[in-house]
């Protein structure tokens, strides 16, 4: 190399792609994935759940102030974030169970950046063309009609980040309160910085990053290739079938007849990706199915069968090869691998909800009080003081009775009463220290640890909880 020569870049530049327009069973499969997870995301919010006068009737809600979180008649509160924990692990090994059987199906049909990609491209089809007029517009100098279209096309992409931004922190508060807040610009700054990232990530990711966001900075398309083996059914060309590409009825020079590919390279023209599926699996594949729906539609133009491009696994092309049948896709899914997943996701699912209805209304924590760890009376009664968390999940105030049992005669006392119940606010806790008091000279008060356990019943339903512990005499 000579000294003035500059060294070769390592860095491409991204060539955008423009997807043509295609029909066809996945993609019709696609909108209507799109419409349905869409509609879920941004008209959750709005939906009402009525829970009493001390609740919120938003249906779903994270409600951080309170430390709580709602889903229909499903009341979480931190202490319970297990249930959180849960659904993430079902939602990880649902992820795995899926890609095992079918490879990344989620990425190619539910994934947000999948459904948001698609949502910008079809807004971007209906304002600038199909395929060939988004080329010419990409490649001609900036001019009037140009620079109309871009901003018609970049305002819509603006307002469906907003409106995906603005959804998100609907379910952080009671959403028509905070829409009324936002619009007369007396909303938190927090909303509307959480507003702001979350539009422009969307414009940018939707809007421009879009393959790159699944090449580049997913880890999933490196993680799943664990999760899938020979048996997985995934997309892919049957060359054996379509080789040598080529006119029809033609043949190459050698005298080998062509096969079906007649090289259109639709499958390649309509990939969100830009990948041609004919080069075999790579990490760029979302496997979401328009290439099959292109090369079909094709297939039927030139009277051959459909199947040119589908999905199938490792082991059907070997059979298929030979000529022979693929086995059914029943055991492509029902094999050791995906048991496992679906055994292990619906043990956690049935754990998680066994847990959900075998849950109380009222939760207690007891914390002994260990400076000093007992004092004497003046009549020489030994007592122990316990500080207690009361938590009363009901939508209403109840009265909690406090009581204890142990195989020593021991007393009870609620600091600050005479009674032995407390009320507790509607969806509140209620710290209250109680005292256990042992007669002068009874086996509890000289001996150095005594069990009791302290029983709470909530006097306005049927719950009742207990909380083991110990008592601390004053050994001889």
């Amino acid at each position: 190399m000579s000294e003035n020569s500059q060294p070769e870049s390592l860095y491409a530049a991204r060539e955008p792609i423009f997807p043509r327009r295609v029909y066809g069973t996945f993609r019709t499969l696609k909108w209507w994935i799109m419409a349905i997870t869409l509609g879920i995301y941004y008209l959750t919010p709005w939906i009402r759940w009525d829970r009493g006068p001390n609740l919120p009737d938003q249906a779903v809600l994270v409600d951080l102030a309170h430390r709580r979180f709602f889903f229909f008649m499903i009341e979480i509160w931190p202490h319970e974030f297990y249930f959180v924990a849960g659904l993430l692990i079902m939602a990880g090994l649902g992820l795995f169970l899926f890609t095992s059987a079918a490879g990344r199906v989620w990425c190619g049909y539910a994934c947000p950046q999948t459904v948001w990609t698609d949502l910008f491209i079809l807004v971007e089809r209906w304002i600038e063309g199909d395929r060939n007029a988004r080329i010419r517009l990409h490649r001609q100098n900036w001019n009037g009609e140009k620079i109309r279209k871009r901003l018609i096309k970049w305002t819509t992409w603006f307002l469906i980040g907003l409106a995906t931004g603005g959804a998100w922190i609907f379910y952080f508060t009671d959403a028509p309160t905070l829409l009324h807040d936002l619009m007369t610009l007396n909303a938190n700054p927090i909303a509307y910085t959480t507003m702001f990232i979350l539009t422009a990530t969307t414009f940018a990711f939707g809007g421009f990053a879009r393959e790159q966001m699944c090449i580049y900075a997913c880890p999933w398309p490196r993680i799943q290739a664990a999760m899938m083996d020979e048996d997985t059914i995934t997309i892919g060309y049957r060359d054996w079938r379509g080789e040598p590409r080529g006119k029809q009825g033609g043949t190459t020079d050698e005298g080998v007849a062509h096969g079906d590919c007649i090289d259109c390279k639709a499958c390649v023209n309509v990939c969100p990706m830009g990948i041609d599926i004919r080069n075999g699996q790579q990490l760029a594949c979302i496997t979401c199915g328009l290439c099959i729906d292109a090369c079909n539609d094709i297939m039927d133009k030139i009277g051959k069968p459909h199947g040119l491009i589908g999905y199938l696994a490792l082991t059907d092309e070997t059979l298929e090869r030979q000529n022979l049948p693929p086995k059914p896709v029943i055991k492509h899914i029902l094999r050791p691998r995906t048991i496992l997943y679906t055994t292990l996701w619906s043990a956690i699912g049935i754990g998680l909800v066994v847990a959900l209805f075998l849950r109380t209304e009222i939760d207690v924590n007891v914390t002994p009080v260990r400076n000093p760890t007992f004092v004497t009376l003046s009549d020489g009664s030994i007592r122990n003081s316990y500080d207690l968390r009361l938590r009363n999940k009901h939508g209403e105030d109840r009265y909690f009775h406090i009581s204890l049992s142990s195989d020593q005669v021991l007393r009870i006392m609620i600091e600050g009463t005479d009674e032995l119940r407390v009320l507790v606010p509607a969806n509140e806790t209620l710290d209250q220290r109680v005292h256990v008091v042992a007669a002068a000279g009874s086996d509890a008060a000289t001996s150095d640890r005594t069990d009791l356990r302290l029983w709470i019943e909530d006097l306005g339903g049927t719950d009742r909880v207990s909380k083991d512990t110990i008592f601390n005499g004053k050994a001889q």
